[in-house]
């Protein structure tokens, strides 16, 4: 059966998906898939989740929705992030056939169009997590440099840089994402590292600190607009926007998914709740500048975060990998002279664009809520509910359509308009940072 291969198939032929209008031309991967466990799978899904992004949630999202958004919106948006996924792997594999890409899956439900749109969104969603990946980075090389030297001798895009290095020497080591393996344990271990640490002196922090301020801060005008992003930012917290791209069988998919939404959020919780209750609307946008204690310990939760960045970014550009890979017939060892020069080249020149874009913008808040509009609505509730709704037809029931249509329309009007919110903070920050600002 296919969801047992565990060989490279890029030497297959082309899989054509076809009606009576439109033809696809879906080719096989050039990387090794479907070989992976559903403790693999939700550890990936995992990684991504407590990912150095949870250090910024405590001002990100907490801070604009206060106790009573914050929290009601983190369980809200598990369950129905939860769901929305659940409906991605249920389609996983449908009409006879699997779809290992996200735009796979689209193109043979609804043609050509579909097919290309979401794979920009897709991009578009990928890209723009890189770029946070590679700012945080950045954010955590520059905090350790400032607890042992803080003479402004060296700036952030400087820090950017070497983090963006560290990047594309391991986007060159690791040819593909099951090859990760054993660095997943290695992710893990760095996770725990700065979310114990961030909690630990959060709470130390909390316990010695006076009253803090809870209010949510700002006019009103600006608080529905800090709110809206701010829900931008919850529903980014929990989606990859490549699920199909994981490529486990449906019903690893699945166990790995309860993984996630499960063991998985216990730490996202964690440092959220209590990096909140620690230091009010005080609480910094990368919660490590915001803890007192011990240099020593603060410098090996950045250190931590910083090497788990460049790990998490890998997952997220790997479907771009495949692409170009796919695309360019890489195969083989991946110790090949012709693959590897490959791989320094072109993902080389991918984690370039993505370090120069991450150096010139630093605005990570505004990242957040810019890619949960644009891509992460319409990929993981929008397109998740309609496809389904195409693809089940008339099986479902009328109570089910209208579920499912409600999900379309409500989700469809807060992507605009957290896009609005996005591009509005995005404007504001820019009047207050210029280029390659030092943040």
């Amino acid at each position: 059966m296919e969801d047992k291969r565990d060989d490279v198939v890029s030497n297959r032929p082309t899989k054509v998906y076809s009606d009576e209008s439109v033809a696809i031309q879906i080719p096989e991967t050039a990387h090794q898939i479907s070989s992976d466990s559903w403790f693999q799978a939700g550890f990936v899904l995992t990684t991504g989740i407590n990912s150095v992004y949870v250090l910024g949630y405590p001002g990100a999202v907490m801070v604009p929705l206060g106790w009573v958004g914050g929290v009601v919106g983190l369980i809200l948006a598990t369950l129905i992030s939860l769901n929305a996924n659940a409906l991605i792997a249920m389609l996983h594999e449908f009409g006879g056939k699997r779809h290992i890409r996200y735009r796979d899956l689209a193109g043979f439900i609804y043609g050509p169009k579909a097919y290309s749109l979401t794979w920009l969104l897709q991009y578009v969603n990928l890209f723009m997590i890189n770029v946070g990946y590679v700012i945080l980075a950045g954010q955590a090389l520059k905090a350790v440099y400032v607890l042992f030297r803080d003479d402004d001798a060296m700036k952030l895009p400087y820090f950017i840089a070497m983090a963006g290095v560290a990047c594309g020497l391991f986007a060159i080591c690791i040819p593909h994402l099951s090859a990760l393996r054993i660095w997943l344990g290695f992710s893990t271990f760095f996770s725990l590292a700065y979310i114990a640490i961030a909690f630990a002196l959060s709470l130390r922090d909390g316990i010695r600190a006076p009253p803090r301020d809870y209010s949510i801060p700002g006019s009103d005008i600006s608080r529905v607009f800090t709110t809206i992003g701010a829900s931008a930012s919850l529903v980014f917290a929990f989606n990859t926007g490549m699920l199909p791209e994981i490529q486990p069988a449906v019903k690893n998919m699945m166990k790995g998914l309860y993984f996630q939404f499960t063991v998985g959020v216990v730490p996202l919780y964690a440092v959220a709740f209590m990096g909140y209750w620690a230091y009010g609307n005080d609480a910094d946008a990368y919660l490590l500048n915001s803890v007192h204690g011990p240099v020593w310990v603060k410098a090996f939760a950045n250190i931590s975060a910083c090497l788990q960045s460049v790990i998490a970014l890998h997952i997220f550009a790997s479907p771009m990998y495949e692409f170009l890979d796919t695309k360019y017939g890489i195969k083989g060892s991946a110790l090949a002279v012709k693959n590897l020069a490959f791989r320094v080249v072109v993902r080389g020149g991918y984690i370039a664009v993505t370090t120069l874009l991450a150096a010139a913008l630093p605005f990570i808040g505004d990242f957040m809520s810019l890619t949960g509009a644009i891509s992460t609505f319409p990929l993981t509730f929008i397109l998740a509910n309609h496809m389904y709704l195409v693809a089940k037809g008339n099986k479902l029931t009328s109570m089910q359509k209208s579920w499912h249509w409600l999900n379309v329309i409500v989700f469809s009007i807060m992507s605009a308009a957290a896009a609005v919110a996005a591009l509005r903070l995005i404007a504001v920050d820019s009047k207050h940072y210029s280029i390659f600002a030092d943040v």
